[in-house]
């Protein structure tokens, strides 16, 4: 393998420019860099096991981005945490106005709550973008900061779901409307879930994390832990597991729970299986299939300990009732991003590829007709950073986005027979 070139760059802003982004993104944003469309070759002949890659970074100065989405026509959107949502077009890069408004702050305040982990996070466009024009995303919404209790439902933050289409300029977001807010919120600024898939009925689905309550995954009166559906124009799908089951006060827009914070969601391109990875405490991250009014665990069960005291958490790592796993990661590798892979390499069809943060790693799984995992592949060890997204793009290939506070999108190209 030759060694990256480059990766460690930086953008310097000006002092000016550091005082212009202080006054504009608030004191949690820090300064950042310059988003660039570069087009740089930063390795070749990357080894692994099916074929060998090059890897090519896309896009430069982005300021811990989340999530990469492709128009109909190749233009990419990448959303950056802080709040900022880019449009690239070509070699133009747009940083897109009329992102969620709050009602309760000035009017010129974004509602996307940044800090921690929170911000702006998934971008995913409508499969049926040519003929509508929706663009959907999820966010960490704020609460009415004048509400000081932690038992009250607009205290805090909470994940929530929006969709807008854009204006002809390519500047704006227009017809924004928020379809989705968790109530109630809860005061941690951590867990967020937040990835969306389209499983092609009329339906959407996004995970929303524990927000570090571990009581909430398993309480079917809350959407804490647990995976959401609904309508494509919002409000619950009527097909819904715990619609009209008593007490009668169950969520409605539940679809499965016992999650503790899924970062990748993804649906197999043969079978329509959705796929989930989802973070364990210290240790025991885990994949598996959603399957509606499933219960997976959390944190009844688990496969990791606390982090302070090193203890096990719940009952144990099975429980009746609970389903198990398809995939566990004993040793935290932080999962985010998931992709299922349908382009010409033969050795990687059907394969899932996993982002891993912690270990800066991409994992490459293959599963079987029975949904096993019957081997796993480790690819990019040290090479960029912590991978937060893995997406096939229009073209065919793989493309990563790296979670630093100049991170990058890249993209990963298979070496034909002839090695160019």
């Amino acid at each position: 393998m030759i060694e990256p070139k480059g990766l460690k760059g930086r953008f310097v802003p000006s002092a000016l420019g550091v005082a212009v982004a202080a006054v504009f993104l608030g004191a949690s944003s820090a300064a950042y860099a310059e988003v660039r469309v570069i087009e740089e070759r930063v390795a070749d002949n990357v080894e692994s096991e099916e074929t060998n890659f090059s890897i090519t970074q896309i896009v430069s100065g982005l300021e811990h981005p989340w999530a990469v989405a492709w128009l109909p026509d190749g233009r990419m959107l990448i959303t950056e945490r802080p709040g900022r949502l880019q449009l690239i077009d070509g070699d133009s890069v747009t940083q897109l106005d009329n992102l969620p408004k709050t009602d309760v702050e000035e009017d010129d305040k974004s509602a996307v709550e940044g800090g921690s982990q929170g911000g702006l996070l998934d971008v995913v466009v409508h499969p049926d973008h040519a003929d509508n024009g929706w663009i959907y995303f999820t966010y960490s919404s704020p609460g009415d900061p004048r509400a000081f209790s932690t038992y009250e439902p607009d205290y805090g933050t909470g994940t929530a779901v929006a969709r807008a289409r854009l204006d002809a300029d390519g500047t704006t977001l227009t017809d924004l409307e928020t379809l989705y807010t968790q109530v109630p919120r809860t005061h941690p600024g951590a867990h967020y879930g937040s990835r969306i898939v389209f499983p092609g009925d009329g339906s959407l689905v996004f995970p929303i994390g524990d927000r570090n309550v571990q009581n909430l995954p398993q309480d079917l009166t809350t959407p804490g832990g647990k995976m959401i559906r609904l309508l494509e124009d919002g409000g619950a799908h009527p097909d819904n597991p715990f619609i009209g089951v008593a007490p009668g006060n169950l969520r409605p827009e539940i679809y499965s729970y016992g999650h503790r914070n899924n970062q990748g969601l993804a649906m197999h391109p043969e079978t329509g299986e959705l796929w989930a990875v989802d973070h364990g405490p210290n240790g025991g991250d885990r994949l598996y299939r959603v399957e509606e009014g499933a219960n997976y665990g959390w944190p009844m069960i688990a496969h990791g300990t606390e982090y302070t005291t090193d203890e096990h958490i719940g009952l144990g790592r099975e429980a009746p009732g609970v389903i198990p796993a398809n995939h566990i990661w004993e040793e935290s590798m932080a999962p985010s991003g998931l992709a299922f892979y349908s382009g010409d390499v033969a050795g990687w069809q059907n394969n899932l590829f996993a982002g891993s943060l912690k270990r800066e790693q991409l994992h490459r799984l293959v599963v079987n007709e029975q949904g096993e995992i019957t081997h796993e592949e480790t690819l990019l060890a040290d090479t960029l950073g912590r991978i937060r997204d893995v997406r096939q793009g229009p073209d065919g290939f793989l493309y990563v986005l790296t979670d630093e506070e100049d991170g990058g999108l890249y993209r990963l190209e298979p070496q034909t027979d002839s090695g160019e």
